[in-house]
């Protein structure tokens, strides 16, 4: 797709399941009330496909020196590779954090959407629970 509309962020959706660590970037992230996100996830997604409504996962807005998470967490599927093998995090619960983000979110996930259009994809609606925020510059991409 050729259409570049917004100014994305990098953000690491993380989060352990039946003994298994998820993680991957979402750039389709937004603020949608005080304490409401909204995050779509593409239907190729491991970890998208993981998340249910009642699930604890972790939301790191990365920071500027974060690009080798950003790499790291989108080049490949959390069912083929270790993807925290060599990164710094931080669980709670059930949610995984990003050490040293711009934004970590402890999240609730309310409801997993299939709107008209994006059926096979997730649109992952959460209440932030808990949240820490840095000086550090956030990530973003085009």
């Amino acid at each position: 797709m050729g259409l570049d509309l917004f100014h994305y962020g990098a953000n690491a959706v993380c989060f352990e399941k039946n003994g298994r660590e998820y993680g991957m970037i979402c750039s389709w992230a937004t603020q949608v009330a005080y304490d409401r996100i909204l995050m779509l996830l593409g239907a190729q997604s491991v970890t998208g496909k993981n998340i249910s409504k009642g699930d604890i996962i972790g939301v790191s807005v990365l920071s500027t020196r974060q690009e080798h998470v950003m790499n790291t967490l989108g080049s490949s599927h959390s069912d083929d590779v270790d993807k925290f093998e060599n990164l710094n995090y931080t669980s709670v619960g059930t949610a995984i954090l990003i050490d040293n983000a711009s934004v970590n979110m402890v999240v609730e996930v309310i409801d997993v959407l299939h709107l008209p259009g994006i059926e096979e994809d997730n649109l992952v609606y959460g209440l932030v629970k808990s949240h820490t925020q840095s000086d550090a510059p956030m990530l973003t991409t085009r």
